[in-house]
């Protein structure tokens, strides 16, 4: 059955800017002297963030970013990734965002597969000097010729080639200059004083709304990761028409928690504030007792993320304390969200809006949004309607539509869809077939109103506290470990994370793995979201006929608990 919905909440936006920098340019002339960030003790108006980013675009070109480039960055979320990121996409470069919690192995797979030729990163966060773990990891990082440190919150990384100025070749005890100098961000920024307007204005009109912005890399089921190609015209279509299905409006004050690597961060973040004229918040980390205090003194209004967030919020034994009036608008999704859920967020943390949404990377991060003003059932049981302007169907095997009640594979068609995996044609032509569809691996339902229900997934992924987290992944580092013959990972259902994985170990002959040792092991090679929670040791994996592992018997007896670590 196929669910069009185009006049979803009234008419789209009028025609706006068709590139990033246009945006930015927009929302400098449009939003002027509103405060459009508060970042620490700065404040920007939007009309200075439209300077900062100016610079960072100059920058870029006077670092020699030509169209195309592409430009990783590794960091936290801060006003300095706000304003590089937008200047050198702004000049035509291409924007490869690294997970801030990968390991050095995980990071130089992207930049080296990407052809990353500049990195922005961090020092500091969380204790990590990021440029450190990279070049001194000794993986192969491909083109890349240069490193700049957006921030540095902490001493220098020990190494013997600490930096002594604001320019170390190779970068923090890195591995000398084959990978180029490693700057401060304020040196990156003073290079491109020197670039004319002139050079400036015509690297900007260069870009159209064809071009690629990013390659956001997201794990398939195979577990290697693959590079998502989207437009600035598809993600600025994708995520005006989100911004008003959710009533994000001018003077909206947004807590950014979600990570900028993220879409939901940086899409559904940093751009649908500067579509709509809403102040950004960014913080770096999620803390309950830091986001209480800062979302009374900000006066903040609209708050997003995985239900973790929320959940730790309404229980906080001193939310009571902080005023939280200003909160209408609040977002969730991304994992199993409980009705009761979304009735505490409306008369406890006393947000009248609501919603929940589906995406995928591949969607450009919106399939469908359920309406604000739905009912508090709707809205935890369903993911709603069709993004306006694009196709829905949920099909069988064989790729025929099927009728309203029905399961089946959720496909999905429209200006949102992908351009296609880099460098993967093959595993581009299994995500979309001839006829444009994508199909998203996903089993759903629709309702007799059109509404969607997720309701399991082809693919096995699960998601950790709003991360997305790969069976197939996880399974190839356990096998690694010499008491593993055999492993298969699901998702079990969490209060506090939505899901977490559970491993199911055949042990290797005269063994008995211990789940400490195995949670080391991952915790190692693979970022912490992505590590198993729980172990159950069987003599040997339930299999069919044909020798396929019968998940969906392992995640039954997954929500019965298992092993403990």
């Amino acid at each position: 059955m196929t669910s069009a919905h185009d006049n979803q909440q009234g008419p789209p936006d009028q025609l706006g800017p068709a590139t990033i920098g246009q945006l930015v340019a927009h929302a400098a002339e449009a939003y002027g002297d509103r405060e459009a960030l508060a970042d620490g003790e700065v404040r920007w108006t939007f009309a200075r963030l439209g300077e900062e980013v100016s610079a960072a675009a100059r920058a870029a070109l006077a670092h020699g970013v030509r169209h195309g480039d592409r430009v990783a960055v590794w960091a936290p979320n801060s006003r300095q990734w706000i304003t590089a990121v937008l200047g050198a996409v702004s000049v035509g470069a291409v924007l490869v965002p690294l997970n801030t919690r990968y390991k050095a192995a995980e990071a130089a797979d992207i930049v080296r597969r990407s052809g990353a030729r500049l990195l922005f990163t961090a020092r500091g966060f969380l204790g990590c000097d990021y440029d450190a773990l990279l070049l001194n990891s000794g993986e192969d990082l491909g083109q890349l010729s240069g490193t700049v440190v957006l921030r540095d919150d902490g001493e220098p990384a020990p190494g013997p080639a600490a930096p002594g100025g604001p320019e170390t070749p190779g970068g923090s005890g890195g591995p000398g200059p084959s990978h180029g100098p490693t700057l401060a961000y304020d040196a990156y920024l003073a290079a491109g004083r020197a670039v004319t307007d002139a050079e400036l204005a015509a690297r900007t009109r260069a870009v159209g709304p064809d071009d690629l912005a990013d390659i956001l890399f997201t794990s398939g089921t195979t577990g290697r990761p693959k590079g998502v190609m989207t437009t600035h015209g598809q993600t600025l279509r994708v995520f005006a028409e989100w911004s008003r299905l959710v009533t994000l409006r001018q003077g909206d004050r947004y807590l950014l928690v979600n990570p900028f690597f993220h879409t939901f961060g940086y899409k559904a973040g940093i751009l649908a504030c500067l579509l709509r004229g809403v102040t950004m918040l960014p913080e770096p980390v999620y803390d309950t007792d830091r986001i209480l205090r800062r979302m009374a003194a900000e006066s903040v209004s609209v708050l997003m993320g995985p239900p973790t967030v929320f959940h730790g919020l309404i229980h906080h034994p001193e939310r009571d304390r902080h005023r939280l009036t200003a909160l209408r608008l609040a977002g969730t999704g991304a994992a199993t969200v409980p009705t009761e859920l979304v009735r505490e967020i409306r008369e406890v943390l006393g947000a009248p809006a609501v919603f929940t949404a589906y995406g995928l990377t591949e969607s450009a991060g919106v399939v469908t949004v359920c309406p604000t003003d739905a009912d508090a059932w709707t809205i935890a049981h369903t993911v709603g309607l069709p993004l306006p302007g694009t196709e829905l169907r949920i099909v069988d095997p064989a790729g025929e539509p099927l009728p309203t009640g029905e399961p089946g594979e959720v496909v999905v068609r429209g200006y949102h869809v992908m351009r296609g995996y880099l460098d993967d044609p093959e595993a581009t032509a299994q995500a979309i077939d001839a006829d444009g569809w994508l199909h998203t691996g996903d089993v759903g339902v629709l309702d007799d109103r059109g509404f969607l229900a997720i309701t399991d997934r082809i693919k096995d992924m699960y998601v950790v506290g709003g991360f997305n987290a790969y069976p197939a992944e996880v399974e190839n580092v356990l096998r690694g470990h010499p008491d593993v013959a055999d492993i298969a990972v699901v998702g079990a259902p969490d209060d506090r994370l939505g899901e977490v994985g559970v491993a199911f170990v055949v042990p290797a002959a005269d063994t008995e793995p211990d789940p400490e040792e195995l949670t080391a092991w991952t915790r190692e090679r693979l970022a912490n979201f992505k590590v198993p929670r729980r172990y159950h040791l069987l003599p040997e994996l339930p299999r069919n006929a044909g020798g396929k592992i019968l998940k969906g018997e392992l995640r039954r007896t997954a929500r019965k608990g298992g092993l403990g670590t």
